[in-house]
């Protein structure tokens, strides 16, 4: 499928260990070709972690994208309404923003913009990575799952011994899962 001039909203959340597999993703459709509108939480906006710094990984969104970062509910609310997107991916999609999408609770910037994207009827993409996703988020993904216009990048087991309910995506499905999801077809398998 072709990647050009597809305007993919990308949000990021905060689950700060993947931000090293998901921005190369967003290089990537640049590279093939898409208009990427980079978009973060307020805290994968704002806090440094182990991972690095909130600076740093912004300054790099900023240049891939040559655009400025939504991170402010206001500035994600005109994403419908102005049809800014054609497809939203949240990569990575924490268990905090999925529950919060699950039942449609809008108070994020993240949030708003997958809840305005949404009212246009277009796909969303979630790359869920979550160490509770096999305990209390389950009746979330679960919720997620079955509601339309919500696909998901296939994921699995984060390390089975030492995190028994985590889980993460495989950073080399979400391409493919935005080219199925524009067909409004879920990739399979989901569960790797």
């Amino acid at each position: 499928m072709e990647l050009i001039n597809l305007k993919v909203g990308f949000a990021l959340t905060g689950s700060f260990c993947t931000f090293n597999k998901t921005i190369p993703i967003i290089e990537e459709l640049v590279k093939k070709g898409a208009d990427v509108l980079p978009i973060m939480s307020y805290n994968a906006y704002n806090m440094n972690t182990k991972f690095g710094k909130a600076e740093d990984f912004r300054n790099r969104i900023e240049e891939i994208t040559n655009k400025k970062i939504i991170h402010s509910i206001i500035d994600a609310e005109p994403i419908g309404p102005k049809q800014m997107t054609d497809i939203l991916v949240v990569a990575p999609a924490s268990g905090n923003t999925m529950s919060k999408i699950a039942n449609d609770i809008t108070d994020t910037p993240v949030t708003m913009a997958v809840k305005s994207h949404l009212r246009n009827n277009l796909p969303v993409v979630i790359a869920p990575s979550t160490n509770n996703a096999l305990s209390g988020n389950a009746e979330n993904i679960g919720k997620l799952l079955n509601r339309k216009n919500i696909y998901f990048v296939p994921f699995k087991q984060d390390n089975p011994i030492t995190k028994p309910r985590s889980i993460v995506f495989d950073p080399e499905y979400i391409i493919k899962t935005i080219e199925f999801a524009t067909q409004n077809e879920q990739i399979q398998p989901i569960i790797l």
